[in-house]
């Protein structure tokens, strides 16, 4: 079973409960991929400083990888972790950092350019758009076309999806409920990693596989499950951020009237849902007697039980409820 939150009586705000039936379990490589991968950050130039390199160090995020991917072997872990603090570094610099939709759309370009143009020892200048295409060649080399066009194809999305935050911030946009959590399943990346699913696994989901109507239905769950998951964790360290407004919480609040804390249960209640439609579709993808989306499938599941328990420990949110915890009561 995977780990439930407990209610705190000294917060002014508290995360909902966040049962999970799916088995948690750990890569045995987890520490040398979080000493390599951290290394990695450095090594490329993505983590600047200092004091940034030990706030990485201390997220310990090779346990993320370890935890939603607990069945790769070695070198598919640190492609799949290198990938993910990719990810938060990027979310970091462009996303945290408020930059404008404006900025964003012009670093589209270039990354772009890697996913669609460049090939393995090409010469490029930007720290991200190389350590993307670090990323690529490696993607391509464990994995095969159809993998790598998946990913490419749902990685444009996120950076697209990324533009739409942006907009949000600099108009100081609340999105309609809807809105939001149709974007938020590409803000989010998580289809990014989920494309990373059956490369780990070392089991290809075929065209059709990946097509199949309950597979869509099954990834799309899981996509708002630990999305709204990451809403509901990361709320104290975002909610005084220039990033607020893309939140689930501030969503709900806004269009709904909801108190801050009648929205996360709100959105506690919604997450408890997609699990149980992740539960109701077993059943019928077992049936297409396929290893390969069963081994996706439980990827997926490692998904959710891993997210909750990293992220309930890790110190880029935790932190920020120490904190919340010695503000007043909430209304």
């Amino acid at each position: 079973m995977g780990t439930t939150t407990k209610r705190r009586s000294d917060l002014s705000l508290r995360i909902p409960p966040l049962p999970c039936p799916f088995p948690s379990e750990v890569n045995p490589h987890v520490e040398r991929v979080n000493a390599e991968t951290l290394d990695w950050l450095v090594d490329t130039g993505i983590l600047e400083d200092h004091e940034t390199v030990e706030r990485y160090r201390q997220a310990k995020y090779g346990w993320l990888g370890a935890r939603t991917y607990p069945y790769a072997e070695h070198h598919t872990l640190r492609l799949a972790t290198d990938w993910c603090v990719w990810l938060f570094a990027f979310d970091d610099a462009f996303c945290e950092s408020g930059r404008g939709a404006g900025e964003m759309t012009r670093a589209l370009p270039r990354l772009f350019t890697v996913l669609d143009d460049l090939e393995a020892g090409q010469e490029v200048d930007d720290v991200f758009a190389r350590t993307l295409l670090e990323i690529k060649t490696r993607i391509s080399t464990y994995g095969d076309d159809d993998q790598l066009d998946r990913w490419r194809t749902v990685t444009k999305d996120y950076l697209f999806a990324q533009v739409w935050e942006a907009a949000n911030r600099e108009a100081d946009v609340v999105p309609k409920v809807e809105d939001y959590i149709f974007m938020r399943r590409r803000t989010g990346a998580m289809l990014t990693v989920f494309a990373l699913i059956d490369v780990a696994s070392g089991h290809s989901l075929t065209p059709e596989e990946w097509r199949h109507p309950d597979v869509k239905a099954i990834t799309e769950s899981a996509n708002d499950v630990v999305v709204w998951d990451n809403d509901l964790i990361s709320y104290a360290k975002e909610s005084d951020s220039a990033n607020s407004r893309n939140n689930l919480v501030n969503v709900l609040a806004r269009h709904r009237g909801y108190s801050r804390q009648q929205a996360m249960e709100t959105i506690g209640a919604m997450r408890n849902r997609a699990i149980a439609d992740m539960v109701a579709l077993r059943p019928s993808l077992e049936a297409l007697g396929s290893e390969a989306v069963l081994a996706y499938v439980r990827g997926l599941e490692f998904w959710i039980s891993g997210s909750v328990d990293y992220s309930l420990t890790s110190s880029r949110y935790t932190g920020a409820w120490q904190q919340e915890a010695r503000k007043p009561p909430a209304g």
